[in-house]
């Protein structure tokens, strides 16, 4: 488990005097790191018993690069919409659910039935709404993306060991040396061929580890207008709901 994070520090920036990064000391950080989430929000990843000063120091090397992933981060940040949504659409499997409040008593629920999503117990507490949509959204991603990667998998030949599917802020998929093939439950939110180029090209890690000449011309034999489709996937995250990731 991670140490509690240190006092919060004010982020230099002429534009927004009031944004704020975030320290995060770590067991397993052998270096200083910083991730710029496509909210905007910066975090420094540090050894344990990182001074002040060193984190500092760091950071002023790195504001350049911090800025302009910010500014990127603004770009391309969702539009705030009113929540709850009155539907989710998700154009990966050609869906439209309406939200409907039933309300009631007890912890919150939801149960599906053709385009129609019904929540019940206490919709008032918009926090509790967000993970519940969230948990229904991973759970749904799980069996869609599944199916999809499965069926993928067999029409081309490839073979890997598992699937794991999450809620993740900087990554559309991974594999891992084993075959484990990560995605991210977000991709729902993106077209039925970008969905596509994004499994084959996980796929094609599970014979090239790396990104190397052969493993771009595997995903070119698969699927020709890659390079179209991953520019379009780099600027995907606007197109996922701001209830996904935000609070607010």
């Amino acid at each position: 488990m991670l140490d509690a994070p240190t006092p919060q520090l004010s982020l230099w920036s002429d534009d927004d005097p009031g944004e704020s990064w975030v320290v995060r000391e770590s067991r397993r950080a052998r270096r200083l790191a910083v991730r710029v989430f496509q909210t905007g929000r910066v975090e420094v990843v540090v050894p344990l018993r990182t001074s002040r000063s060193a984190v500092e120091h760091f950071l002023a090397r790195h504001r350049t690069w911090i800025e302009r992933k910010r500014a990127e981060a603004r770009r391309n940040a969702a539009v705030c919409e009113p929540f709850p949504p009155r539907t989710v659409e998700l154009p990966a499997c050609g869906e439209s659910w309406r939200l409907h409040l039933a309300g009631g008593a007890g912890r919150l629920r939801v149960a599906s039935s053709p385009g129609l999503l019904s929540l019940y117990g206490d919709c008032r507490n918009a926090r509790a709404l967000r993970q519940l949509l969230r948990r229904w959204l991973i759970g749904h991603a799980r069996a869609v993306l599944g199916a999809e990667l499965e069926g993928c998998s067999r029409e081309l030949g490839f073979a890997y060991e598992r699937v794991i599917v999450r809620r993740q802020r900087t990554r559309w998929g991974s594999c891992s040396a084993r075959g484990t093939i990560s995605l991210n439950c977000c991709l729902l939110f993106q077209r039925r061929e970008v969905v596509r180029y994004l499994l084959i090209h996980e796929l094609a890690h599970t014979r090239h580890m790396n990104h190397s000449r052969r493993f771009w011309q595997c995903v070119a034999e698969h699927c020709p207008g890659h390079r179209a489709l991953d520019r379009e996937l780099l600027d995907g995250w606007r197109r996922v709901p701001s209830w996904v990731f935000g609070e607010s």
